[in-house]
């Protein structure tokens, strides 16, 4: 009787664990061949949360504390530490430290509508969540308590006063830390409890489209940031990419504080340009227009940004003729919604006339 040798075994010896971190805060562990293609896992995690449409979503790996998307049609060793692929298993359930990968939004959108699947539309609202406690709109306070609001309501349902009051939430789930250091935590769960039950009635996922919605007017929430360096000899960089879902921003570093210096409109970039280390930004139909020359480090990282870049750009263009749909719809809701508001007011107001209210 033969046996089975995990060492000396080439597919036991093959397989690695990646541990895959969700927007949510879960994990999918999974196990995979060292030869896997990026494709073949993005295509297990979405079969594994049965989420049918994953085209805004892609794989990541933290590199200098930037998200670097992996591209699809290459293996997963390319992304990978190198003990990590140098660790062979020792047998069924025992393997080495797991790779560290995020499955998160790669791509951004204006309208929740425009994500047809509601698993996708979970799992990118998730997303939102986590970046809305970094931004720090100062200047929108209030469209963080709508948020908490939208959130609130997705999250636990219908407000219940038997129920939800006290500290039925932890407002640093809900709320960047600049807004709790200035209200304090007791200011926020004394409002928002009746701003949650102002949302009565709406369904989790009609939240989540109104939480995604009012997350697209935030400037800093839809947005991936990127470091760029003035010129080749800079050690420290002085600038950051702002890749927005309406198009790309660069911003001066001053301290911790990020400056604006140009707002480019996907409509107003002519070309873009990656040579090795060199971004070039050629801006169309400004009466300033100039070429933009940057530096990204290194030439993988300008790969990098130019696929993202592009595909970013190209997404944004293909979905405009879908938004005008979306917003004609919307239109149409709310004309509606407005004729039943005033058809219910004419009712009561001659049924009052008639005597049938007193």
């Amino acid at each position: 009787m033969n046996k089975l040798n995990f060492h000396n075994n080439k597919t036991m010896q093959d397989r690695r664990c990646v541990c895959v971190f969700l927007p949510n805060d879960d994990t999918l562990n999974v196990i995979v061949n060292v030869k896997t293609l990026c494709q073949e896992l993005l295509v297990q995690v979405c079969d594994l949360l049965r989420l049918k449409d994953c085209h805004l979503f892609g794989l990541s790996v933290i590199q200098n504390n930037e998200h670097i998307y992996m591209e699809l049609d290459q293996k997963l060793s390319k992304y990978c530490p190198k003990e990590w692929k140098r660790e062979a298993s020792k047998g069924i359930d025992q393997f080495g430290p797991p790779m560290i990968i995020h499955f998160r939004a790669q791509y951004y959108v204006e309208n929740g509508r425009l994500i047809s699947d509601r698993v996708a539309r979970y799992y990118y609202y998730w997303h939102l969540r986590k970046q809305v406690l970094l931004s720090q709109c100062i200047q929108r306070e209030e469209a963080y308590f709508l948020l908490a609001a939208f959130a609130l309501q997705a999250d636990l349902g219908n407000f219940k006063r038997n129920k939800h009051f006290g500290k039925y939430f932890e407002p640093e789930a809900y709320f960047p830390p600049w807004v709790i250091t200035k209200r304090g935590r007791e200011y926020i769960l004394r409002h928002i409890p009746n701003m949650h039950k102002d949302q009565f009635a709406l369904t989790a996922s009609e939240a989540h489209l109104k939480y995604i919605k009012e997350c697209a007017q935030l400037d800093d929430v839809t947005v991936h940031y990127y470091r760029l360096y003035k010129d080749k000899k800079e050690v420290e960089a002085s600038l950051t990419l702002g890749l927005t879902l309406r198009g790309i921003q660069i911003f001066q570093n001053v301290g911790s504080v990020r400056q604006l210096l140009y707002d480019f409109p996907w409509t107003n970039v002519g070309k873009l340009v990656f040579v090795g280390k060199k971004f070039e930004i050629l801006p169309d139909g400004l009466p300033s227009a100039r070429k933009l020359i940057y530096y990204t480090g290194c030439p993988i990282r300008s790969r990098h940004l130019l696929q993202l870049l592009s595909n970013s750009h190209r997404l944004y263009m293909n979905l405009q003729p879908v938004l005008k749909q979306v917003r004609r719809l919307e239109e149409n809701e709310g004309d509606c919604q407005r004729l039943n508001i005033a058809s219910s007011r004419q009712s009561r107001n001659i049924q009052n006339n008639r005597g049938y209210v007193t």
